[in-house]
């Protein structure tokens, strides 16, 4: 048993593959709520606070990835996807809506809690690090990300980050004018086994850009090194 009463809610339309979830990250530790579609979310929502969000993309109603949308702009919640569409297509446009990880079905319930362990250390070890960082406040052109309020602002209008996100550009910041390998990135802000093909960090990067730069096309900030990684300039420059 490793978690501490973390609060995890499956919002799938499949009633055995529900109670399968369930019964599994209950023996592991979390207290599991599994609801059918995204009118049960909501109300469960309502009534309790949740740290991570397993969400099935084909839902009787409003469909998963509006759901996924809405989790982050309303409530910003972690969530990984959980979808029968294991195309790299769908699992680019899940990670592009801001979900934390992807996991094609049928999947290994040990896969399963890996991620889940995964998301929930980086958004803890988030919250930690906020506690006690000594510069709570790290900045770049007229950007300012807030540690400890897990808040990145331009001119002091807030942009919205996911969870992944945060962890990715904050540690561009702390390790800026380096070149990144992607593989680092990948142990860094998933901390599991990845594979050599895992296109998360690329498409985390794409969703940074879009946010922080001019013109993502022509990146001032976030530049790609080919064949090395990726290295972040702090100096609005070029």
């Amino acid at each position: 048993m490793t978690a501490l009463c973390q609060r995890l809610l499956v919002v799938d339309d499949e009633p055995k593959l529900r109670k399968l979830v369930k019964a599994y990250l209950s023996r592991e530790g979390y207290v599991v709520e599994a609801v059918e579609d995204g009118k049960a979310m909501d109300a469960y929502l309502a009534e309790h606070n949740v740290d991570l969000v397993l969400l099935d993309l084909m839902l009787p109603g409003e469909d998963g990835l509006s759901i996924g949308v809405r989790l982050r702009l309303q409530n910003n919640l972690p969530f990984i996807i959980l979808s029968a569409r294991g195309e790299e297509l769908d699992r680019i446009v899940g990670l592009e809506i801001g979900a934390d990880d992807y996991l094609a079905k049928p999947f290994n319930p040990r896969e399963l809690l890996a991620r889940v362990r995964s998301v929930l250390r980086r958004c803890t070890q988030d919250n930690l690090s906020s506690s006690v960082a000594t510069s709570p406040v790290l900045t770049f052109g007229a950007f300012c990300l807030d540690i400890e309020k897990h808040l990145l602002t331009r001119e002091s209008q807030n942009i919205p980050i996911t969870t992944g996100e945060f962890t990715l550009l904050r540690f561009f910041l702390e390790n800026a004018n380096r070149v990144l390998s992607r593989d680092l990135l990948l142990e860094k802000t998933k901390g599991y086994d990845h594979s050599s093909f895992d296109r998360s960090i690329d498409v985390c990067v794409g969703r940074l850009r879009r946010k922080i730069e001019p013109d993502p096309s022509e990146p001032v900030y976030l530049r790609t090194v080919w064949g090395a990684g990726y290295l972040f300039v702090t100096e609005d420059k070029k």
